[in-house]
């Protein structure tokens, strides 16, 4: 278990628009043998009570990330969650949520 707080990112990946490269930060990184988690903190009030219901843009944020990730860990699975501070709350984000993310922003 490795977890890494506001892990800088640079990179592209397949998913993304072609030649479209990124650079963010990752709040939180926790890389496994098996898979990679990356979780980002958001602080709106009242938090969402359901997924489906956070802004489209943290979705489309989390997936370039795991777009990136996955081309960096090919042999582990990539996983993405929000964690919103008003709670606190934690919220897996769906894999087809991500692609559909993705998606729509080509």
């Amino acid at each position: 278990l490795t977890p890494r707080a506001e892990v800088a990112l640079t990179g592209s990946a397949p998913g993304l628009p072609r030649g479209v490269s990124i650079s963010g930060r990752i709040d939180r990184l926790v890389i496994t043998p098996e898979r990679v988690l990356v979780v980002d903190y958001k602080s709106n009030r009242p938090a969402p009570d359901r997924i489906e219901a956070a802004d489209p843009a943290y979705v489309l944020q989390l997936a370039v990330y795991v777009a990136v990730l996955r081309r960096l860990y090919p042999d582990r699975a990539v996983e993405a969650a929000l964690v919103w501070t008003d709670g606190p709350r934690l919220m897996a984000v769906p894999a087809e949520m991500m692609d559909a993310a993705l998606a729509n922003a080509r």
